[in-house]
């Protein structure tokens, strides 16, 4: 009824208008030319009334579906709409803005950021940081666990602000285990560069024509069928083949140099599943299956078991050479073939998320070459304590002695982990984004894959620490309020390892659903 009362006056107004016109027409036809035939004629009026009919039918139907209409002729829907747009909505935007009878504005969006199976809540940066007594009421009680001995210190670091929110003996120095890693990371990006790569090259001497190996410090180098982005030594050898052949080379002396790294290859914990004897030339991290993580056991000569593969490879591409031997490349000595490793940004990120202690060790190494130190675990160790103190990062009672954090005698403090995150978030310091980045998220990747099944997955990334007696958990969470915090939990003297991971979990899980404004 209303879409006829609104349409009814607008047709008949219409077809008044029109009358006269329609009129007209008629007479004219019907006095046309007589040598057009009166059938045609008909045939032409009955077309075009029909067709004036069909269309005022159509105007009166799209009319019709664009209703309703209002008493003057506008539709509702506009008018709701013209009066929803001079209205906030949503409950980000300062209330409802709904008045009696008008139409309810867009719901806001769901909360973001809340833990798979955690407490859920609108993600907001209103809020101001959690208060230190709050937090510690959330916190304390979890850090008293049993599981967690009584050697245990910890420190919550709002990003933002750079403030202590929460602090537990944060100056004790305690061993960190692989969360010495963060502090390798740090140092290494910011001596070498995010963009930093590592080169392994085959390069041959003019005068003696003798192939040198000629290692540069990739612990990424593979040597299997499909490389999944990493630098290949089936491409070098396919390289270096090409190159000898182009010269008339089908048989050659074959050496590897491994000058680049000094002092013991061996890490003072002796022969460890979790490392290889650490050497510039290493393929595969000297596993000796097709892992390229965890613990395994590795060749005991990564470089001569490198240098071998690389002969055989030659071999199939029609190079013979002699068994190889250790020799050092000259000055004089031109690359034929070179593969560089993918940036620094991305080993730091493999070395962070799966705890690599291969890639921490070269890192070390890098660091202490970058510096002008010698290139073995006691200079890299005091690259990594030097550049940080360049950074102006807290430093006091930290103790490195390697780059992975398997020496017991390593120590760190709360402060300094979670400043080194702080660090890495620095808007100033984009290059250490990757510290960041390579944390393991919570129930998703890496050494926390397996973790964090309820409450916090995906919300925690941290890196984890494990040596027997020893547990700690470091990384960034984002709390109930949509804050970016940094943390770091320590525990030393502990007698039950997974009891203490658990407890650490669940005080990381408790991080990541406080409110504690």
């Amino acid at each position: 009824m209303r879409v006829a009362n609104a349409v009814r006056p607008r047709l008949a107004s219409a077809a008044s208008a029109a009358g006269p016109r329609v009129a007209r027409l008629v007479r004219a036809v019907r006095r046309g030319p007589a040598h057009l035939p009166r059938t045609r004629t008909a045939r032409t009026w009955q077309l075009t009334a029909g067709a004036a009919t069909a269309g005022l039918a159509l105007a009166a139907g799209m009319v019709a579906a664009a209703g309703p209409w209002d008493a003057d002729g506008q539709r509702t829907a506009e008018r709701d709409r013209a009066a929803a747009l001079e209205r906030p909505g949503g409950a980000d935007h300062g209330g409802s803005g709904t008045i009696a009878g008008a139409p309810r504005p867009a719901p806001s969006a769901a909360a973001v950021l809340a833990g798979l199976g955690g407490a859920t809540g609108a993600v907001t940066t209103k809020k101001a940081p959690p208060a230190a007594t709050a937090l510690g009421d959330a916190l304390e009680p979890l850090l008293a666990a049993p599981a967690l001995s009584h050697g245990h210190s910890a420190a919550v670091v709002d990003v933002g602000t750079g403030k202590l929110l929460y602090g537990a003996r944060t100056g004790d120095a305690l061993t960190p285990a692989s969360t010495t890693k963060i502090a390798t990371a740090v140092a290494a990006l910011s001596a070498l560069g995010p963009d930093h790569r590592l080169t392994t090259r085959a390069a041959l001497e003019p005068d003696t024509h003798e192939l040198v190996l000629v290692g540069g410090g990739d612990p990424t180098l593979t040597a299997h069928p499909k490389a999944g982005g990493w630098a290949s030594l089936r491409t070098l050898a396919a390289g270096t083949a090409t190159a000898l052949k182009r010269r008339g080379i089908h048989k050659i002396t074959l050496s590897y140099d491994t000058t680049l790294y000094s002092g013991p290859a061996v890490h003072p914990i002796g022969v460890n599943d979790n490392l290889a004897p650490v050497s510039p030339l290493t393929a595969d991290e000297g596993r000796t299956d097709a892992s390229d993580h965890g613990p395994v056991a590795r060749v005991a000569d990564p470089a001569a078991t490198t240098a071998g593969t690389f002969a055989g490879l030659l071999k199939a591409a029609g190079i013979t050479t002699t068994s190889p031997g250790p020799s050092k490349a000259t000055g004089r000595a031109r690359t034929l073939a070179s593969v560089s490793s993918p940036p620094l940004s991305a080993l730091v990120e493999r070395m962070l998320t799966n705890s690599d202690n291969d890639i921490a060790e070269a890192l070390a190494r890098q660091t202490a070459l970058a510096s002008g130190r010698p290139a073995s675990f006691d200079g890299g160790a005091k690259a990594v304590a030097a550049q940080l103190g360049r950074l102006g990062l807290p430093t006091a009672g930290a103790s490195f002695h390697d780059g992975s954090g398997l020496d017991r005698d390593d120590r760190l403090t709360a402060n300094l982990l979670t400043a080194l995150l702080v660090k890495a978030a620095d808007p100033a310091r984009p290059g250490l984004r990757p510290v960041l980045t390579g944390l393991p998220v919570a129930g998703f990747t890496g050494t926390l894959a397996a973790r964090y099944a309820d409450g916090a997955a995906g919300v925690v990334r941290a890196k984890t620490g494990t040596l027997t007696g020893v547990n700690t958990l470091a990384g960034t969470v984002v709390d109930r309020d949509g804050r970016l915090l940094a943390f770091a939990f320590m525990a030393s003297g502990t007698t039950d390892p997974l009891a203490a991971q658990a407890a650490l979990d669940r005080t990381a899980t408790a991080l990541a659903g406080c409110g504690c404004g």
